[in-house]
């Protein structure tokens, strides 16, 4: 068994970037939510880490949940989502999105959470695949995912410049056409993960679109396209999750696509449950014949998100 890592922090000493460990994220929401009193903490974590499966958004929000109830601080789910994002951006110092930490929060079993990022609005869409003959498979490459490396800083940024040199608030408020129009405004990086962003929108909500009419052929050529997006214009994924979806795909998959912020971590593979098992045995053969490390595998389905169980 594994002996446990145990941390201790001066409350009134706490500063942004303290320590180098996974304990950051621990201490930036104790940070964020104005915590002055002495607090013990055990962690138990199950999520891997570094496999893009928002493993530090589950973090974050176990905490602030936990904090929320135990000091009746009476924080909104939306205001607790705010203030993990911050404790990331700020105290850790990722310059993450809203996203992870809202459907850590938000999620309800069953369903797919649509989350407008602006006001935190949200709407849980059905995904309810089991009744298909569905799994969706969770491939875990163990290519190391770390997001503080500034390669998705970088892409954020550009995104941002695409926004400045056009003239407008979002991506999300020009259309893909009127986009494309405007290339000749943008020099070629700027312009190829802005049209990323642009289309990766409009798929959302076409995917949305194909859950509530059960059509599971439509999401699965959404998440392919997807992929190649990430692959190709963002340029955010690596040999190693090329290969699981490529594999995946070859094995029957409906669709698949790299998930998490990239430079490695896991793909996920919509897939018939009959076709699994031999699904995850090719892939690990394509991975042992590659020279990567060997991949692990998960399935899984939609589950509330963070909450307070009284024993």
């Amino acid at each position: 068994m594994k002996t446990a890592d145990i941390f201790e922090f001066a409350l009134d000493e706490l500063a942004p970037l303290t320590g180098e460990s996974w304990a950051r994220y621990a201490l930036g929401v104790l940070w964020v939510l104005g915590v002055d009193t002495g607090v013990d903490l055990l962690i138990d974590g199950r999520v891997p880490l570094g496999a893009g499966l928002s493993s530090s958004a589950a973090l974050e929000c176990s905490i602030a949940t936990a904090i929320n109830h135990l000091f009746g601080k009476g924080l909104s789910l939306e205001e607790l989502a705010r203030a993990t994002q911050r404790a990331e951006n700020e105290y850790v110092g990722v310059p993450c999105g809203i996203m992870d930490q809202s459907v850590s929060l938000m999620a309800k079993s069953g369903s797919a959470l649509l989350l407008d990022c602006r006001d935190l609005s949200s709407e849980n869409i059905p995904f309810l695949i089991a009744p298909q003959g569905l799994e969706l498979l969770i491939i875990d490459t163990q290519a190391h995912h770390k997001l503080v490396d500034g390669g998705y800083a970088e892409r954020r940024a550009s995104c941002e410049k695409a926004v400045t040199e056009l003239g407008i608030t979002s991506l999300r408020d020009i259309s893909v056409a009127e986009y494309a129009a405007r290339q000749s405004e943008l020099d070629p990086v700027t312009y190829i993960r802005g049209f990323h962003a642009v289309t990766e929108m409009k798929r959302v909500l076409d995917a949305v679109e194909a859950l509530k009419a059960n059509n599971f052929s439509r999401l699965g050529e959404l998440l392919n396209q997807s992929h190649r997006s990430l692959r190709d214009d963002y340029t955010v994924s690596c040999p190693e999750l090329n290969l699981a979806v490529d594999t995946a795909l070859k094995q029957g998959a409906i669709g698949a696509r790299m998930v998490g912020g990239g430079f490695g971590g896991s793909a996920i593979a919509l897939i018939k449950t009959e076709h699994v098992k031999r699904c995850e045995s090719f892939i690990q053969k394509a991975f042992s014949e590659a020279g990567f490390k060997n991949p692990r595998f998960f399935t899984s389905l939609p589950s509330d998100g963070a909450r307070v169980i009284s024993s």
